[in-house]
């Protein structure tokens, strides 16, 4: 008798969870938002100024239709050292496995580069924060003959790890039908024609990127910075009264 009614919740629970699935599907709006969007980081970190980079239809095509809930891609120059970088931040809750498809080694040869190696490296942030990432060289061949370095690494719900195994399993394939912030992968990618320059912005900027990102709580520092300024400025105001 227990063996009958496990099956049976089994399979009713697998019919719910179709059901659900199936209404998500369905619904206009089925991206999970962050409390504060990332296109709102900063322009400006140290002597680093940003402008939004464009991206491609079909690469927006394909972002929407693999669970990007939300993204941010920008040049920053730094006008002093005459250096630059790009900095591309995808967020992924709805179904956090559909962020493996804009990993470097995949994304990148599918847009004609040659992958070259992939090293371990790290960087430390601003607060002192220690931070491991994968630097991937790619190449493009003649006539173009283009060298980029890309400083890449995710994090899981709070967490920084290195390899797509630990959200490419049935976990990260699952939709987020409770519609949990907290629970997503973002990926950071920093990429330059020069090998110092992700690094760089990386210590610079990574610690403002945290703080968009849900933490290990649940937590959104920045959504908690912008309470308290909203605060503080509502009882400046009635003190002027």
């Amino acid at each position: 008798m227990a063996a009958i009614t496990a099956i049976v919740l089994l399979l009713g629970t697998g019919v719910a969870y179709r059901v659900f699935a199936s209404r998500w599907q369905m619904s206009e709006d089925k991206h999970i938002k962050l409390p504060i969007p990332l296109d709102k980081l900063p322009m400006q970190f140290g002597d680093w100024t940003g402008a939004d980079l464009e991206i491609e239809a079909g690469t927006e095509i394909y972002m929407k239709q693999h669970f990007a809930d939300d993204y941010v891609s920008r040049r920053y120059v730094n006008a002093t050292e005459r250096i630059w970088a790009d900095v591309y931040v995808v967020y992924c809750a709805t179904r956090i496995a559909g962020i493996l498809g804009h990993q470097p080694r995949i994304c990148y040869p599918g847009n004609g580069w040659i992958w070259d190696s992939t090293t371990p490296s790290r960087f430390v942030t601003q607060s002192g924060r220690t931070v491991d990432c994968l630097i991937h060289c790619f190449h493009k061949p003649a006539p173009a003959f283009q060298q980029v370095y890309v400083l890449n690494f995710y994090v899981l719900n709070g967490r920084i790890t290195l390899s797509e195994k630990d959200f490419s399993g049935w976990f990260g394939r699952k939709l987020n039908l409770a519609g949990d912030p907290a629970r997503y992968v973002a990926q950071v990618q920093i990429s330059s024609t020069s090998d110092l320059s992700p690094g760089v912005l990386a210590s610079q900027m990574a610690d403002t990127i945290f703080a968009f990102l849900p933490d290990e709580k649940g937590l959104v520092a920045a959504a908690d910075a912008s309470r308290g300024a909203t605060q503080a400025e509502g009882t400046d105001r009635s003190n002027d009264q």
